[in-house]
């Protein structure tokens, strides 16, 4: 995952989650606008991808 500190959640984003970051929120708590939606947490652990559904981020999951 990008270290950026000016990440923000918006529809087309994507990042790489490592398990070491598991359970998985949106927004993360490195983005910005980290109150853009309310936190939800998605399940990513059994297909290795995950999708918000307030702002269409993409998460994959690195399989290490």
């Amino acid at each position: 995952m990008a270290q950026d500190s000016q990440r923000t959640p918006r529809r087309h984003q994507r990042f790489e989650i490592a398990v070491a970051e598991l359970p998985l929120h949106c927004p993360l708590d490195s983005m910005t606008l980290w109150n853009s939606h309310p936190r939800v947490y998605l399940p990513i652990e059994e297909s290795g991808r995950a999708v918000c559904p307030y702002c269409g981020t993409e998460y994959t999951l690195k399989r290490d």
